[in-house]
């Protein structure tokens, strides 16, 4: 920390400055993923249509942290998306095809992702880093 700051400052200002980026790179790969504004909505564990429209409208503020860690998971599924499957178009079309492997029963990732519940988003993520020789 540095000497004089404001404890509960020293600890906002790196989520305050991670939460305009990564909001703009939500809402750019929930473009290229083709998500509705409820799945968008449902990804941010949001409720409220106000906030999400706010949230688009202006890409700034501080986001709660599990915001932040929701969209971290989000990030690392587009990423490793692009690295299993090199052609843009079919590394964001997978989110929606249904998947054989067991933590997805047949369903899509999206449809396990949406689920709302935090834990599901870093299943993917996990599966995704698994399958490309990463952590497991």
């Amino acid at each position: 920390m540095i000497l004089g700051a404001h404890p509960q400052t020293a600890a906002v200002t790196p989520r305050r400055n991670l939460s305009g980026p990564a909001l703009r790179t939500f809402f750019r790969i929930a473009e290229l993923w083709g998500l509705s504004v409820d799945e968008q909505m449902t990804l941010l564990g949001l409720t409220a249509r106000s906030t999400y429209f706010k949230w688009k409208k202006q890409s700034d503020g501080l986001l709660p942290k599990d915001t932040l860690e929701r969209i971290s998971y989000i990030l690392g599924i587009y990423k490793a998306l692009q690295i299993l499957l090199p052609d843009e178009r079919a590394a964001d079309a997978w989110i929606r095809q249904p998947n054989s492997a067991p933590v997805f029963a047949g369903g899509s990732a999206l449809q396990r992702m949406l689920s709302g519940q935090v834990a599901d988003l870093f299943i993917v993520r996990q599966y995704l880093d698994a399958q490309r020789g990463g952590w497991a």
